[in-house]
């Protein structure tokens, strides 16, 4: 089992905003797009911030978004279309979408509209 797994997201969610905001994005589209990928809607995600849950845990309570399949590319060089463990492939799915957004992105082309 990898350590992410059993790491909190809330542990992780400001690195994320962090990394968001030094590049001039914003904690609200960082929730967007959690919500869009996992089904979870803005409480829920507050929720499991609050509560400390687990990677582990988090996604195996999220809807993954239908679309999800359509997110590819590299994180730290590992194709996210090949990773075998659904778990992590769901993990790395988050990492590519919030480096999509840090770059530039446009907000409907991040969440595959």
């Amino acid at each position: 089992m990898h350590r992410i797994f059993t790491t909190s997201v809330a542990s992780v969610y400001p690195l994320y905003v962090a990394k968001l905001e030094r590049k001039g994005r914003t904690r609200a589209e960082l929730d967007e797009v959690i919500t869009w990928l996992t089904g979870f809607d803005r409480d829920q995600l507050a929720h499991h911030l609050e509560a400390g849950t687990t990677f582990e845990d988090f996604f195996a309570a999220a809807r993954l978004n239908p679309l999800a399949a359509q997110i590819t590319g590299s994180v730290c060089g590992v194709k996210v279309q090949e990773v075998e463990d659904p778990l992590m492939r769901r993990i790395r799915y988050l990492d590519k979408l919030v480096d999509e957004l840090a770059r530039g992105k446009a907000l409907d082309r991040v969440l595959r509209t």
